[in-house]
């Protein structure tokens, strides 16, 4: 079990501390390579929610993200993703880890822009859970406000389970005002296919302002998620996925 969350400790922190050449200074994220560009992003929040569900046992851990991309000219992209995680059903997994390959770029000279990636997620330490995201979204500026729509399917069998598939279907709408503030959210559905499977409806609302540098988010997240949920029913479950409101701080590089 320590060796366990050791390493997921250090899957975390390696990923943390490839961002962290960028702190030094922001002239080094516009070097090229293979005529592309690196980023990075860290963020610190009270929560980790990810379609309605809290990802470090409803706050019982710190909830940190960071990310290492390199994009090429013609908006191809690569990149890694980590994550502090905690579920009370697999106690052994403390981290997310998860490289991901995409293109972005707009349909020829519409105002319709599209991102599709393939995101990887893997849990270090713990056999047989890691599983596959196709992302699809395409997004448009309607006068002041910027809608986005995404379809999400599995790959592979949902987290590991056998014969489980997912698609995830969601709504982002957002508007940035003339004061800098950006209200934003989102409404989708989990579907979730399989024996004793059940999707399950998941929204969050939240306000935004860059602050000396650094992005501030204040968000509303829940879910229709209840005691009657053949997969969260348990107290448990409806705990992670109680309404909440999560205050984050990240700074891009």
């Amino acid at each position: 079990m320590n060796k366990v969350i050791k390493t997921a400790n250090r899957v975390l922190i390696g990923t943390m501390l490839l961002s962290c050449p960028f702190l030094a200074s922001s002239e080094q994220s516009k070097e090229e390579l293979f005529n592309g560009t690196f980023s990075g992003s860290l963020e610190m929040a009270t929560d980790y929610v990810f379609r309605g569900e809290s990802e470090t046992g409803d706050g019982d851990i710190p909830a940190i993200k960071g990310s290492f991309t390199w994009t090429h000219e013609n908006g191809v992209y690569a990149g890694v993703f980590g994550a502090t995680n905690k579920f009370e059903s697999t106690p052994d997994i403390r981290a997310v880890l998860a490289p991901y390959i995409g293109k972005f770029g707009t349909f020829g000279d519409s105002d319709i822009s599209y991102n599709i990636f393939v995101f990887h997620y893997t849990y270090p330490g713990v056999e047989d859970m890691d599983y596959t995201e196709l992302w699809m979204k395409v997004a448009k500026d309607f006068g002041p406000v910027k809608i986005e729509l995404e379809v999400t399917p599995t790959l592979n069998d949902w987290f590991g389970v056998d014969g489980w598939s997912g698609i995830n279907y969601a709504v982002h709408p957002s508007k940035t005002f003339d004061n800098g503030i950006k209200l934003s959210g989102s409404i989708g559905y989990q579907e979730l296919s399989g024996e004793g499977a059940e999707g399950w409806a998941h929204w969050n609302l939240g306000i935004s302002k860059n602050v000396y540098g650094l992005n501030v988010d204040v968000r509303y997240h829940d879910s229709d998620v209840d005691s009657s949920h053949k997969v969260y029913g348990s107290e448990q479950g409806q705990r992670i996925f109680d309404e909440r409101f999560v205050f984050s701080v990240s700074k891009s590089f």
